[in-house]
């Protein structure tokens, strides 16, 4: 490791950054030098110009790519390097605003109940009976099961914070079932030798592979499931407040994007088209 490197992340280390954005952080300036065979700090603000068009038209990077490189080109030059390159020359892309694709209620059962593997059944179930994020549920722990209160235990999640969230009677019988066949150990997903938490590819495999075998033809990942809570949730006549509460959104903006795709939001507006006196039918 050079010694750029490594104060890049003692930097990220000292701000408590998660160890998945440290590592993000780090191949992204490191594929940035790469792509001009110069170190990083030789490299300023037209060499961000020309790697951002190269990751836009000549890989077609995706938008989340494209902001992860922001993000770390930002925390280098301004941290690490403690240069003074207007923060406005490196520019994020404009987001994209797209509505998440929500499962249907009998969507969620059969992707629920088609997993011949109990723990891969588990911990679909605790992402939608929670509404875990992947990383969240797959670093969980059997003292983060609170039987007592009804709760489940978030260590922490995104931006390093903990929090409560639902622990349903259902959920629960399944986690006692899968304790009494497993007995996993101190992780409560744990990989074969038990010595690590399963990594967030297994769950998208056995999310991937349930949706194919339920028959599922739009397209299903993980994240589904934690989208589907949430609009599930509302459409129950949850409050948006108690919702973010539960997602761990910071910004309550982000959880009202479910009144979009919540069926009580669209199918109790009227159209102003019926408002209006006509009669299709006996239109010629």
């Amino acid at each position: 490791m050079t010694p750029l490197r490594q104060r890049m992340l003692e930097d990220l280390q000292i701000r408590h950054y998660s160890p998945t954005t440290i590592r993000l952080y780090l191949y992204s300036v490191a594929e940035f030098a790469k792509h001009f065979h110069k170190p990083p700090d030789q490299l300023g603000p037209e060499h961000i110009r020309q790697y951002q068009l190269f990751l836009i038209k000549d890989k077609q990077a995706s938008q989340s790519t494209c902001v992860q490189l922001v993000c770390a080109l930002r925390f280098f030059y301004t941290h690490t390097l403690n240069r003074k390159i207007e923060i406005e020359r490196i520019p994020f892309p404009r987001r994209e605003r797209k509505l998440p694709l929500i499962m249907s209620r009998e969507e969620v059962t059969a992707l629920l109940e088609a997993p011949g593997k109990l723990r891969d059944r588990a911990v679909l179930a605790v992402l939608y009976g929670s509404g875990l994020r992947v990383a969240e549920a797959a670093r969980l722990k059997p003292r983060d099961i609170d039987a007592q209160r009804n709760v489940l235990w978030v260590r922490q999640g995104k931006g390093r914070k903990d929090r409560q969230t639902l622990l349903p009677a259902k959920l629960l019988e399944l986690l006692r079932r899968y304790w009494r066949a497993e007995r996993p150990g101190d992780w409560l997903f744990p990989v074969r030798d038990r010595t690590r938490p399963i990594g967030p590819k297994a769950i998208y495999l056995a999310c991937r592979e349930a949706a194919q075998a339920a028959g599922i033809s739009k397209p299903v990942h993980p994240h589904s499931l934690r989208h589907a809570f949430a609009t599930h949730l509302l459409e129950a006549g949850t409050n948006l407040r108690t919702i973010q509460i539960l997602l761990g959104h910071a910004n309550l903006e982000t959880t009202a994007r479910y009144l979009q795709v919540a069926d009580v939001a669209v199918r109790s507006t009227p159209s102003p088209l019926d408002s209006l006196h006509l009669n299709f039918v006996s239109m010629p």
